[in-house]
């Protein structure tokens, strides 16, 4: 058993009721943070790395890198060739294609109504009772460790906050916003790598002292207090292996390919660049800044749990509850028990700050992506005659509904606290998304696949990974020493190798049922897929049974909305409307030819000669040093 290390000079003792005080420093430090946070540049690659990088990967990477070693890294650098796939094939059909959201490609792509708002409700699922849940119970725990606020009270803090700006500002301030959030996250990770890295010995001082990370209080005849031999190998065994190496090569991506090509929270980014070549520009920056999270947020954790073996690493059910309050262990407090124990005063206000704004950053953008799909997915079907004003008022209050619920979600969340944040949530995933990336893939590069192949596929699917899902939660994972009596099929196949086996079948069931019906005629086909996307035939859509008639914006007459606009507004509607981000003034109304030229300009694909040629010279160096640091740490 090693000896507990001391600690670094200049760190603020704790109290004796366990919380720490923030003194000037930490809350100039906070302050302007908030301050700066208001005005600040964009950036694609930016965006897209803080959206995915919130509190929950910070907790639930350094967690799991603490109890098993590195190969939860690969994790991200997964999500660098996924990203270029983004950029390169997926991206340039939405674009060519013409939509705003997920549900909508769906929508033009397959026809009817009942897939695209099967998308928008499994999505607003997802985004409640997963990532919001997952980032809310991250970030309350974070706080809670190293402040000793109430759980209660620090999130609903963050949740009125980050509503606040959300509602205010729009996706336009989120990203904004998130282009600064990462650079505050990258550079206070950083600073606290190297005070964790200086401590420890570096990269030779972890090598040993990981090793030796044994909690003083064990459970006899056992040997999960032990680390891992494997810890410092990404490619473990593929059958005895926590993460086994096909699952991680194979498995992993068809997950990373749901999150990064699919998920409206993600790829909402990537609509809102200026061009195809800005778009892939921002998937190479989000690429690079994939590989760091390895290193600021996994090997620190591994610190964390070299320095503190009997906190980080406890494994006696007893012992983990008088800790963390999770009887299966604590290894999700290993990046909190860091910036707490280590960061010298000022830096960690700044800690404070960086995972305050990672919170934010993710639920701004969940929030703004759940706005979107209900006003235009599901309130539309509503109201077929909705106003522009009327659907971004309903999107507004929607937010506010989801705070509602995420306030009330928050005991579940405390109860739900399994000490295992990143399994669930990659279960969780591995799960559900699955029938969802087959039947993107499939729409993109099989024309023959149509409406009833794609909704059989998701319900085939659907039915099978909600009943292993059920099981899995209900058998739970046993503690330390206590007998496994899962079935084997829960047992023994690992989640990764799951979501493979989900893929296959939901494209077997796919294929055959879009072989047994008429197919969808090519007309309807016209830049909806990969091999259409450059195609300068006129579409004709398929038939939306929702689509309000041509002439409903004709239909009030002129002198009326003449009057309107005179109206002076009151004092309660103006600020409403600048809390809505709305205007009185009425936009520029446009001619059918005007209409049709900015229609083709938006849904171009043509890049610049010069800016293609950077973007993919770019995107062989970010794929070369990826393959590098697999084989270097494989």
């Amino acid at each position: 058993m090693t000896s507990k290390p001391e600690l670094v000079t200049g760190t603020a003792e704790p109290q004796q009721n366990g919380k720490f005080k923030l003194e000037i420093p930490d809350i100039v430090v906070i302050v302007v943070y908030f301050v700066f946070v208001l005005a600040v540049g964009i950036w694609i690659g930016a965006s897209l790395m803080s959206s995915n990088v919130g509190s929950g990967l910070f907790i639930g990477l350094a967690g799991t890198g603490a109890a098993s070693g590195i190969a939860v890294g690969a994790f991200e650098w997964n999500a660098a060739w996924v990203l270029v796939a983004l950029g390169w094939i997926f991206v340039p059909v939405y674009i060519s294609a013409g939509v705003v959201t997920m549900p909508e490609y769906l929508r033009k792509r397959f026809g009817g109504q009942r897939i695209r708002i099967y998308m928008s409700v499994l999505s607003l699922i997802l985004y409640i009772f997963t990532k919001i849940s997952t980032d809310l119970f991250s970030g309350a725990l974070f706080i809670q460790v190293s402040l000793g606020w109430d759980l209660y009270v620090s999130t609903v803090v963050l949740l009125v906050v980050t509503a606040l700006y959300t509602i205010a500002g729009g996706l336009t301030a989120v990203i904004y916003t998130d282009a600064l959030q990462t650079v505050i996250m990258v550079a206070g990770a950083f600073a606290l790598m190297f005070i964790a890295f200086a401590k420890v010995g570096w990269y030779e001082g972890l090598l040993e002292q990981y090793g030796k990370a044994v909690p003083a209080i064990t459970v006899p005849n056992t040997t999960c207090h032990l680390p891992r031999p494997d810890a410092f190998h990404i490619f473990r065994d593929p059958v005895t292996g926590d993460l086994p190496w096909p699952g991680l090569l194979f498995g992993l991506t068809v997950l990373a390919t749901w999150v990064w090509c699919t998920d409206q929270v993600i790829v909402q980014r990537s609509l809102s660049a200026k061009n195809l070549s800005h778009a892939k520009g921002g998937s190479v920056l989000g690429g690079y800044l994939k590989i760091l999270p390895m290193f600021f947020v996994v090997m620190p954790g591994m610190i964390s749990r070299a320095l503190y073996p009997d906190e980080v690493g406890c494994v006696d059910p007893d012992e983990c509850l008088r800790i963390c309050k999770a009887a299966v262990g604590c290894s999700n407090i290993a990046y909190p028990k860091l910036v707490v124990e280590l960061m010298p005063v000022g830096m960690r206000g700044l800690m404070i700050a960086v995972m305050m704004a990672a919170l934010m950053s993710s639920l701004t953008s969940i929030f703004n992506s759940s706005s979107t799909l209900f006003t235009m997915d599901i309130w539309q079907r509503i109201r077929r005659q909705a106003s522009e004003m009327e659907l971004m008022v309903v999107g507004r209050v929607f937010v506010l509904l989801l705070v509602v619920l995420s306030i009330l979600w928050i005991p579940v969340i405390q109860s739900a606290n399994s000490g295992q944040l990143f399994d669930y949530i990659q279960a969780i995933t591995s799960f559900l998304a699955p029938p969802v990336t087959a039947v993107f893939l499939m729409a993109i590069f099989w024309g023959r696949m149509n409406e009833q192949g794609a909704f059989w596929g998701l319900m085939v699917g659907l039915v099978i990974g909600v009943t292993l899902m059920v099981l899995q939660f209900a058998y739970g994972t046993p503690f330390c020493g206590e007998k496994d009596l899962r079935p084997d099929l829960l047992k023994d196949v690992h989640y990764l190798y799951f979501a493979l086996i989900l893929l296959a079948l939901t494209g077997l069931v796919i294929t055959v049922v879009s072989l047994c019906t008429a197919p969808i005629p090519n007309q309807h086909l016209v830049r909806l897929t990969w091999w259409t996307r450059h195609s300068k035939e006129q579409r004709v859509d398929l038939e939306d049974p929702w689509a309000a008639p041509p002439a409903a914006e004709e239909s009030n007459p002129a002198g009326s909305d003449s009057q309107l606009e005179q109206e002076t507004p009151s004092c309660w509607r103006r600020v409403g409307m600048w809390l809505c981000g709305l205007s009185e003034t009425p936009g520029p109304k446009l001619s059918s030819a005007e209409k049709q030229a900015l229609e083709k300009k938006l849904t171009s694909i043509e890049e610049g000669h010069i800016w293609k040629n950077v973007c993919n010279i770019n995107a062989i160096i970010l794929l070369t040093v990826n393959v590098f640091l697999w084989g270097y740490f494989a």
